[in-house]
């Protein structure tokens, strides 16, 4: 399938990330303003189709110096199992920036797409704190 990987938020349409964002698990119930706010202060990609709909969004916060937490990363429900997801996390984890940092996710779900690039579960040690407890 014919893609282009976009780098930047002011190349992401809103409303496009906010589309792919619903259809998750994790942030199905964000607001279109917290969406914005998170892309506002993150690294973010996105993947593109040849006819221009963004079909795929991940998202970096970093120190860049030791870490980097890699989240958010969705691809359109319709297109999933075509290597999109896996050509996104290359061109991500491929980048210079992120290069000797220590990479972070949360997820439950794609593991064996995140073992093609060396992540490991971490045998119970990730925690997480819920703003709403």
């Amino acid at each position: 399938m014919n893609h282009t990987i976009v780098e930047g938020r002011e190349n992401l349409p809103l409303e496009d990330v906010v589309r792919l964002l619903k259809t998750t698990y994790w942030a199905k119930n964000r607001t279109p303003e917290q969406i914005e706010t998170s892309m506002r202060h993150s690294a973010c990609y996105g993947v593109r189709l040849e006819d221009g709909r963004l079909v795929g969004f991940a998202r970096v916060i970093t120190d860049r110096a030791t870490t980097y937490y890699l989240c958010d990363v969705v691809i359109d429900e319709a297109l999933r199992g075509q290597g999109l997801g896996t050509a996104l996390v290359a061109h991500i984890v491929a980048l210079p920036e992120y290069a000797g940092l220590r990479g972070l996710l949360l997820t439950r779900d794609a593991h064996d797409l995140y073992r093609k690039f060396g992540y490991e579960p971490l045998n119970g040690r990730a925690m997480a704190k819920n703003p709403n407890r």
